[in-house]
């Protein structure tokens, strides 16, 4: 056999090899711990950082969405979404819960920009330990591991609870949505930022949609999307907004976010020698997920949901879990 038809066979063995193993390593939501593991392993081997810098979160193009560098751009986004929420008006000492807060990225420039008091949780101890690492003496900014689903802070904590990408990870968005506005003071404003689903009650998904979104939420140990509309109606379920709550679809904003991704691995080569080759396979194995998620976004499979609310001044005693939501509300 000639070489051409020896690296043919090669390459489409490796591509079988590959897809084979993108499959059955799969990272499935199993519970809380799988979430924690995940971003604890994605931090320790320092490749996600080195490539998406301080703030694992996409970032924003402008409107219409300009080229621009990549992590300027996830650095930009903090900034649009404090004015889009208004916190460029509040004072300094403001007190900020940062929920999901990664390494830190979003909650340093939260205190070195503002001025104001951040607490940043997350689950991984590790996410932890590092953000504590990368932030200055100084700064009003403390890091703990706690769990979204049950927060340990008492009712009426923050003047804002702030959140950038943590939905997916949550298996009761009824409960994620209490938890937010529960620990924010009467006046206090909800900030999030999500990654949604279209809304199937008014669409449902069709025969490439259901494939894909069923990878989207096995590979980086998501239980489920909510949609815009259905977090949406879960926050004003919890009877604590004051008014409505505004939303916003930043989709175009943040889509070249997915092609920069994985840009970075070209146009940065000294990741390969910096990680080896073992880093190198984790970071294509990365690809195929980052493909499926700009085809998501781009298609309206997926939406960039923006939310904001306030937090009514009624009674600040609401520490019944068993808060019941109506059932009527199915999520979306």
């Amino acid at each position: 056999m000639s070489t051409l038809l020896y690296s043919v066979i090669g390459f489409l063995l490796l591509l079988v090899i590959g897809i084979a193993a993108y499959f059955l390593t799969a990272r499935k939501y199993q519970s809380s711990s799988t979430v924690a593991n995940s971003y604890d392993q994605w931090t320790l081997d320092g490749i996600l950082e080195f490539y998406w810098g301080e703030h694992i979160h996409l970032g924003h193009y402008g409107s219409p969405p300009r080229s621009k560098d990549f992590l300027a751009a996830k650095s930009d986004f903090v900034h649009y979404m404090a004015k889009w929420g208004g916190l460029d008006k509040l004072p300094p000492a403001t007190t900020v819960l940062d929920v999901g807060c990664g390494i830190g990225g979003s909650s340093r420039i939260l205190a070195r920009d503002y001025g104001f008091a951040v607490t940043g949780i997350t689950l991984s101890p590790i996410q932890v330990k590092r953000a504590v690492e990368l932030t200055p003496e100084g700064l009003n900014v403390q890091f703990a591991v706690d769990d979204a689903m049950a927060l340990s802070f008492p009712d009426a904590s923050f003047d804002v609870v702030w959140s950038i990408e943590a939905g997916p990870h949550m298996p009761d968005k009824a409960v994620f949505a209490f938890e937010l506005m529960r620990v924010l003071k009467p006046g206090g404003v909800l900030v999030v930022a999500d990654w949604n689903q279209r809304d199937d009650r008014q669409k449902p998904l069709n025969f490439w949609e259901k494939p894909v979104m069923g990878q989207l939420l096995a590979q980086w140990s998501h239980p489920a999307f909510s949609s815009i509309e259905g977090l949406d109606e879960l926050l004003a379920a919890t009877e604590l907004v004051e008014g409505e709550v505004i939303t916003a679809d930043w989709t175009q904003e943040t889509l070249p976010s997915w092609f920069d991704s994985i840009w970075q691995g070209v146009a940065r080569p000294g990741g390969l020698v910096r990680f080896g080759l073992s880093g190198f396979i984790k970071s294509v194995r990365e690809v195929p997920t980052l493909l499926l998620m700009r085809l998501a976004f781009g298609a309206g499979l997926c939406r960039f949901g923006m939310f904001r609310a306030v937090r009514a001044n009624g009674s600040t005693e609401l520490m019944d879990r068993n808060f019941a939501f109506p059932k009527s509300l199915k999520l979306g």
